[in-house]
């Protein structure tokens, strides 16, 4: 189990600097009201003249050394928390890089990135606080304690009577505010979550004239985050006139106590004097706490938030130790294989078998639903199956490393998705460190060369992020060449010939069929005309294989498949 303190080692050095330097700061304030407790009882007379002097420049001299301090100890404790929230950031990021999409669907994208941003925030803004209040507030309190003590016993007695008001009062509020912090996160998620999907969907927002009602559900999620703020707000406002009110009153009952103890003769004005600042300063380090009880506990909500991120095991694993196949050729074999959905009622696929081989076009139809794109996720282990295997040249996927066994793989995804960068980036991102040729000849069989010559840079065009720039057939062929850079063993195209024209269909399919030869290949389709020339033709119908073989096959032997092509095709398009 991870935990956020583990990551504070490489900073050890730097939190004791900060430490020391806090240390330091509080005894040069410790020490000055009894230096100006002494200048006050000796009075100001010729033959102190020297004396105030000297002792003036030493308390000078003590000033400064304290605000050289602070100073120090800001940078350090700013820099350790600063460090802190990056380490903790790449850790987070790393975590969920590691995440199968069960784990995805499970916390949810909006939330893991208020977590990895927000949260975060959050925990290194206290972290800072911390160094610098929470180390001084302690150091202060006790101190000023001792001194107060040294200076007159009896008035403590104030000391001993206030100190247990404040932490009672503190207490409550931190008891009433802890709860409302914990839900702001969960709001703030709620609000990330509508404001994404608006971002994402604005299209579909738009062409459905659904703008008002997106702005109504930003508005009450908005107005959810606002109202809870507002009652945190509220609750802890109260605590700083709180703090103030006591803190004068201890002031005016100091004075009047200490008055009466002057008048008696069992205490001098410069002592009463040092004995108030001494109380000021026991009283603003209950403030300091009180100011950090303000932000402790949206942090600790926050703390627990990045920890369940932290803590969460992936599912998918590499195995320990891995294998590796003798002769890698891309054979894929599904022996039984089911997969249901966590909490689905009914699995996805089931007992789906049959062998896929090199130099083999594999194709994949049915309805909506029956389960192609999730049968394709299976292979490179998106997720593992519930009972039965996947082998990839005799070895089970998940007996294979994830970077090996995806490495064998060129896929080209469903929901096409392009990175902001250039064309050649984007292209390129399949194979890092790829040559202008192969991105070249990569676009070439992709039938992209000739739109990307059109634009204005050529290769080295901006693409926006998610393409957006570009039309749905130009991000399906620059997502081709994505794959064909790869050289795969495998290659996977979930229905990514939807957006193309017939004749530029075709010529890519002319184009593949030298470079794809000898690999594997798997085709998701919906038309009828993209897998009708496959070598071998799987049909899903509710998540089960109900046919397989070729087109003219399974035109006499699967009532599904023929229902299809004859809702697809004319008699004479058959002919």
């Amino acid at each position: 189990m991870i935990k956020l303190y583990k990551l504070l080692k490489p900073f050890t050095m730097s939190v004791m600097a900060v430490l020391m330097l806090v240390f330091l700061q509080t005894l040069s304030e410790l020490y000055l009201p009894t230096l100006m407790s002494d200048l006050v009882d000796i009075g100001i007379v010729n033959g102190d003249t020297d004396y105030i002097i000297q002792i003036g420049l030493f308390m000078l001299l003590i000033a400064l050394a304290g605000t050289v301090c602070s100073v120090i100890a800001s940078f350090l404790s700013a820099k350790v928390a600063v460090g802190f929230g990056s380490n903790l950031r790449e850790k987070v990021f790393s975590q969920i890089e590691s995440f199968s999409l069960h784990e995805f669907d499970k916390l949810g994208t909006a939330t893991l990135i208020t977590r990895t941003t927000n949260d975060i925030t959050q925990v290194q803004m206290v972290t800072v606080m911390i160094l610098r209040m929470m180390l001084m507030a302690p150091l202060m309190c006790i101190g000023g304690i001792i001194m107060a003590l040294s200076e007159d016993r009896p008035l403590t007695i104030i000391l001993l009577v206030v100190m247990p008001i404040l932490a009672a009062a503190i207490g409550i509020i931190a008891k009433k505010g802890i709860p409302l912090f914990k839900l702001m996160q969960v709001k703030l998620d709620k609000l990330n979550l509508v404001l994404r999907e608006n971002l994402t969907g604005i299209r579909v927002i738009r062409a459905f004239d659904r703008s008002d009602y997106e702005k109504r559900r930003f508005e009450e999620a908005n107005a959810d985050l606002t109202s809870n703020a507002i009652k945190v707000n509220i609750i802890m406002a109260a605590l700083m006139p709180i703090m103030l009110l006591i803190m004068n009153l201890t002031t005016v009952a100091i004075i009047w106590f200490g008055g009466i103890r002057i008048d008696s003769g069992g205490m001098q004005v410069g002592s009463l004097m040092a004995f108030i600042q001494y109380a000021m300063q026991i009283m603003f380090s209950l403030l300091m706490v009180s100011l950090m009880f303000v932000m402790i506990p949206r942090a600790a909500a926050s703390a627990v938030r990045i920890n369940e991120v932290l803590d969460t095991f992936p599912e998918i694993i590499d195995p320990l130790p891995a294998q590796q196949a003798d002769e890698p050729r891309g054979l894929v074999e599904f022996k039984d294989a089911s997969f249901s959905y966590p909490g689905a009622e009914q699995p996805a696929v089931s007992h789906i078998s049959f062998t896929a081989r090199p130099g083999e076009v594999n194709a994949i139809i049915g309805g909506t639903g029956s389960g192609k794109s999730t049968l394709i996720n299976l292979i490179p282990r998106f997720y593992d199956v519930n009972e039965g295997s996947i082998l990839i040249d005799g070895i089970d996927v998940r007996d294979y490393t994830q970077a090996d066994l995806r490495s064998k793989i060129g896929l080209v995804p469903q929901k096409t998705l392009l990175f902001a960068g250039s064309v050649s980036e984007n292209i390129s991102y399949g194979k890092p460190g790829a040559t202008q040729e192969e991105i070249h000849a990569a676009a070439a069989i992709a039938q992209a060369s000739e739109f990307v010559a059109a634009m204005q840079g050529g290769f080295d065009s901006a693409v926006a992020q998610g393409g957006t720039t570009l039309s749905g057939g130009q991000k399906q062929r620059i997502s081709i060449a994505r794959a064909l850079i790869r050289r795969a063993q495998i290659y996977i195209f979930d229905d990514s010939f939807s957006a193309l024209d017939f004749k530029t269909d075709a010529r890519l399919r002319t184009a593949l069929k030298k470079v794809i030869s000898s690999s594997t290949v798997f085709i998701i389709a919906q038309r009828v005309t993209t897998v009708m020339d496959a070598d071998q033709i799987i049909v899903l119908d509710d998540g089960k294989m109900v046919g397989r073989g070729k087109h003219k096959e399974l035109l006499e032997s699967c009532a599904v498949y023929r229902e299809i092509v004859y809702s697809q095709l004319s008699e004479e398009e058959l002919a």
